[in-house]
């Protein structure tokens, strides 16, 4: 028997949850008598409060709530209380801690580690997803180099964590940046089913996209910019559509109407991921600009409905997820006329939209959250049985 602890630290975050419920389908399917717990320190940060899931899709898996309150709300001294707390009582034969950068987990790993618990650590950074110093990143290769293992979201975050000092046998899974590709993919092609046939076949007018939170690290004045400059001088009828709100919203809509492009840019508010699709489907190509973005997953999102995509290079999912010419293309978010030329390729070459969107296809696939579940229900199990020789595991009494 095996069981399998894995701390997170808020249980609104969807995507997450449907990893989690596929993790916990594997670990069943493989051995009925494995378990997994996950522990979610607390319900939202309070920042993103708004985007709690609503039960319109309910993940199931076996998890604990800490504390029903928010992240910012829940002090140091009971988070940690709480985790050894559910470690003690759950006793676990793995741990999978997903943040590194909270010390509450990181005595929890030191105090696995001591107890011959082996540890995973799930790791989002890059190198280029926050400024960084030199003395916090010698402290984080002394921490990190504890751990056993490693579930990475893509390249960047393996890259970064072997520049740490981990050894690349030690970074078991590089493709965690999963999304519920299966709720995405259903809810987009019945949005595309309720548009007519000719809209499909003959739009008369293409959109570029645009998703997510209206924030000064997103970079959105330069892509109205770039979109005002390529349409004027294209003379195209394209259109932007920018879905999501956040501070910046009054900001970027007097910046369009300086612009003189008001009629061309859509500002259609926020919503749940879930609906997300129905706008993907009503567009062409997606465009993320950031200048700062750990990964991105709504352009997994996009990818698995088919689009091409534009993507600033300092995404973290731009080396895993975009090949330049093949299914999009990448760009210096501080270089406006790169941005100017992507948008100009599909403005100028629409019947290559369809090709590269397959290609887009066959590069988001092997993030697939069913098998990159059983990447690491896998790698859970054989972490615990080379532990269990030196007669450590969940038989442990732990005081």
């Amino acid at each position: 028997m095996m069981r399998v602890l894995i701390v997170h630290n808020q249980l609104w975050a969807h995507y997450k949850s449907k990893l989690f419920s596929e993790i916990d389908r594997a670990i069943r399917q493989a051995n009925p008598a494995d378990e997994l717990l996950v522990a979610q320190i607390g319900l939202y940060e309070a920042s993103r409060k708004v985007m709690q899931a609503d039960d319109t899709i309910v993940y199931k898996y076996p998890y604990r709530l800490l504390f029903e309150r928010s992240l910012d709300q829940i002090t140091f001294g009971e988070r940690r209380e709480a985790l050894f707390r559910i470690f003690n009582e759950y006793r676990p034969d793995v741990l999978n801690i997903t943040g590194y950068f909270d010390w509450a987990q990181l005595l929890l790993m030191f105090y696995a580690r001591r107890k011959g618990i082996p540890v995973v650590i799930s790791s989002e950074s890059s190198s280029a997803d926050n400024n960084r110093s030199a003395w916090k990143e010698r402290i984080k290769k002394m921490i990190i180099n504890r751990a056993n293992a490693f579930f990475c979201f893509g390249i960047t975050s393996a890259e970064y964590l072997e520049s740490l000092g981990v050894a690349k046998s030690a970074i078991r899974v590089r493709n965690a940046a999963v999304i519920d590709e299966q709720v995405i993919r259903q809810r987009f092609d019945e949005a595309k089913n309720a548009l007519s046939a000719d809209a499909i076949d003959n739009p008369l007018t293409r959109k570029f996209v645009y998703v997510g939170r209206l924030a000064p690290e997103k970079n959105l004045p330069t892509l109205i910019r770039a979109f005002a400059n390529v349409v004027k001088y294209s003379g195209s009828n394209w259109e932007l559509l920018i879905v999501g709100d956040g501070p910046e919203r009054s900001a970027l809509e007097r910046l369009t109407a300086e612009q003189g492009i008001t009629d061309r840019v859509i500002f259609a508010g926020g919503f749940p991921w879930y609906q997300v699709p129905v706008w993907l489907a009503k567009s062409d190509v997606l465009v993320l600009p950031s200048q700062s973005e750990p990964w991105g997953l709504v352009v997994n999102e996009a990818m698995v409905c088919g689009m091409p995509v534009i993507v600033s290079k300092t995404c973290g999912c731009a080396a895993d997820l975009v090949r330049d010419g093949l299914n999009g293309f990448t760009f210096d978010h501080s270089q406006q006329a790169d941005l100017e030329k992507h948008l100009g390729f599909f403005i100028q070459n629409p019947d290559q939209i369809i090709g590269m969107g397959i290609e887009s296809l066959k590069l988001v696939a092997p993030f697939a959250s069913g098998p990159v579940a059983i990447q690491m229900a896998d790698n859970y199990r054989s972490l615990a049985a080379a532990a269990r020789p030196s007669g450590k595991g969940h038989n442990t009494t732990i005081h």
